[in-house]
């Protein structure tokens, strides 16, 4: 058992430092979140989905039962930082995965078996039967699958909501970068933040803070772009819309207001943050395909974040040495993730459970 541990370092101020600092507060830690700008970094720049299943592939069974455990918690999670700290913006309009051409398909054939071999039900709907659901698709969507419970949260307003809820929980906030993390102190370069218990949640700088998270995670780099329907224009979708095009996968999660957010590529880029003229012209391109209307669209922003990598796609959530705790590696799943993996932390520091198996940091080792 650790609950005597009194104070808490939470190391990171995205969706997941955030979510696991608020978890803490509510439990009873005290609990210090360093961060020289919490609520933005990757987190700002995402696109919002929460889609475990449409995400899915064969092999990835853990991923897929992590995701879909984390799903599970977010109505109850949405409803009390709802109350707490502000609207998510949480859609319950579910997803639909698509694709234009016979590859694609194919692509979407093996996803539809595979989750049928996992005991989940899957829809399949004709180009025709899409454009009936969401009247601005084109004419190159052959087929699909309407997936229901895939939801999607607006990020932006998550961040801004889990920030008032830790304030309103009493999580004191620290404006720094931390330069390392160990038993006792969060370093800071010329001083440190003294506490039980720290918890590396730093997304992609999580590997510059401890030797244990050096070799597993990585930097990947993602571009996304925000769109608004201008007057005129087709309105955005009511679903969140994945698709491939010619093999390469394209998403776009409409926002409540009128906004699309759309991404997203990937590359190994280490900590390049810069937005490439390819890929915003690959983006474009793609989802015209899918939505045509957006020619007549505005865009509003061109970004791009760094999700922190792990060798098997699964997080790193568990103990790294007594005192330092990892909640880091999600890679494209820190918004959906971060519900269970706030529940882990508080219950490992709460209660003395042990980490869930496939997030364990020692499968590493």
């Amino acid at each position: 058992m650790v609950n005597d541990v009194k104070r808490v370092a939470v190391v990171g101020g995205g969706v997941i430092g955030l979510s696991v600092a608020w978890a803490l507060a509510e439990a009873g830690f005290r609990v210090v979140l360093v961060d020289p700008d919490p609520g933005h970094g990757a987190s700002w720049v995402a696109g919002g989905m929460l889609a475990p299943v449409t995400e899915s592939w064969p092999g990835e069974d853990d991923v897929l039962a992590l995701g879909a455990a984390s799903l599970d918690l977010w109505p109850a999670f949405a409803e009390r930082l709802r109350q707490r700290g502000g609207d998510p913006g949480l859609s319950t309009h579910g997803t639909l995965a698509l694709a234009l051409d016979s590859a694609d398909v194919g692509t979407l054939n093996v996803l539809a078996d595979y989750l049928r071999g996992q005991g989940r039900a899957v829809e399949r709907l004709t180009g025709r039967e899409l454009r009936a659901l969401e009247p601005a698709l084109g004419p190159r969507v052959r087929s699909g699958l309407n997936v229901p419970g895939d939801l999607a949260v607006d990020n932006r307003s998550l961040l801004i909501a889990l920030r008032s809820a830790c304030e309103s929980a009493g999580v004191e906030f620290f404006p720094a970068a931390a330069t390392g993390v160990r038993p006792g102190a969060v370093d800071l370069g010329s001083s440190t933040v003294d506490c039980e218990v720290a918890v590396i949640a730093a997304g992609a700088w999580s590997r510059t803070l401890h030797p244990a998270l050096e070799s597993v995670t990585r930097p990947v780099k993602g571009e996304i772009l925000r769109l608004r329907a201008r007057p005129g224009a087709l309105p955005v979708p009511v679903r969140t819309i994945r698709a491939h095009v010619e093999s390469r996968p394209v998403y776009l999660v409409p926002r409540a207001d009128g906004e699309l957010v759309l991404g997203a590529t990937q590359y190994e880029a280490g900590y390049d943050t810069e937005v490439t003229v390819g890929g915003v012209r690959d983006l474009l391109a793609d989802a015209e395909q899918v939505l045509p209307g957006i020619a007549e669209y505005a865009l509003t922003e061109c970004a791009a974040g760094l999700r922190a990598g792990s060798r098997d796609n699964l997080p790193l959530v568990g103990w790294l040495e007594p005192g330092v705790l990892a909640a880091t590696g999600h890679h494209r799943n820190g918004l959906l993730l971060a519900p269970g993996t706030a529940a882990s932390v508080v219950a490992m520091l709460r209660d003395g459970a042990a980490p869930e198996p496939a997030a364990d940091p020692a499968r590493f080792r």
